[in-house]
């Protein structure tokens, strides 16, 4: 049987992965969706074989490489036809030494977007259920207002402040060639063109996709987080234009953030337009 070739998706939230998985997956040689749990078992496994463990002397880094990536063997063996696998999570940028080691082939395609659209769009699922208490903030303070809770998300551990840090360090690490940044703007404006490049840069034969009837949705996982409507994608694919919830001074700020405009020093791919409110 023939193994699949494995690929990623990364970067930040909000910013097109769940758009981006539902189009692969339209492709019935691909398998993609949203952040599957490998990410944690990946973390959680290789903490267990680390030197804390009294049996990690029996460990030797081929036991390791062996034993993670079976997980991956592991979880996806029941898709024996699909030929690529797109597995999503914002923790592989992070990764990317360890993912290289296991299947040099990979690459990686990270979705990007101005860290102020990325923060007003949550800020937006945010207001929309007045009535619940979102998993994303710990407690009251963190939740009290849009400052707070844009501070509490921007942490080096939080859903965007650890993602926007990982992806800097792969787009500025050993493997920054193996990355397609993929913005947000272009994803959503010119659908067809974004995906052919993608395929380029997988090596893998271009695919026809329909923009217009697109269905995917993970309700029970965004209940969960108590933010509903989190990874559901519009039917057609399509730019949104509004006007942001944030205050100036502080979509300025995060505006600043988005680093990868100008990859000064970087062997990242970039596919990229002029940015336009989203």
């Amino acid at each position: 049987m023939t193994m699949p070739r494995y690929h990623f998706i990364s970067g930040l939230p909000r910013s097109g992965s769940t758009l981006l998985a539902a189009l692969l997956r339209q492709n019935p040689a691909i398998s993609a969706g949203i952040s599957s749990p490998l990410g944690a078992l990946f973390h959680a496994t290789r903490n267990a074989m680390g030197a804390w463990n009294e049996t990690s002397s029996l460990l030797t880094d081929a036991h390791r490489e062996r034993v993670l990536r079976g997980l991956f063997e592991s979880y996806y063996a029941d898709q024996p036809d699909k030929r690529l696998i797109v597995d999503t999570n914002r923790a592989w940028c992070a990764r990317l030494p360890a993912i290289k080691r296991m299947f040099p082939e990979a690459k990686v395609i990270c979705c990007v977007r101005s860290v102020a659209w990325v923060m007003d769009s949550i800020e937006r699922l945010t207001r929309e259920h007045p009535f619940t208490e979102s998993k994303l903030f710990n407690n009251d303070s963190e939740r009290a207002t849009v400052f707070t809770r844009v501070e509490a998300l921007a942490q080096h551990d939080r859903l965007v402040g650890f993602p926007w840090a990982a992806l800097k360090e792969a787009v500025y690490g050993e493997h920054a060639e193996s990355l397609l940044l993929v913005d947000f703007d272009l994803l959503t404006s010119a659908p067809d063109k974004v995906m052919d490049l993608v395929y380029d840069f997988l090596g893998e034969p271009r695919f026809a996709h329909s923009f217009t009837d697109i269905v995917f949705d993970e309700p029970a996982f965004d209940q969960q987080l108590g933010l509903p409507g989190l990874h559901k994608v519009h039917s057609k694919v399509a730019p949104i234009r509004r006007a942001t919830l944030l205050p100036p001074d502080l979509f300025d700020r995060l505006d600043a953030m988005s680093f990868w405009r100008e990859l000064k020093g970087s062997r990242a791919n970039l596919i990229a337009a002029t940015p336009v409110a989203a």
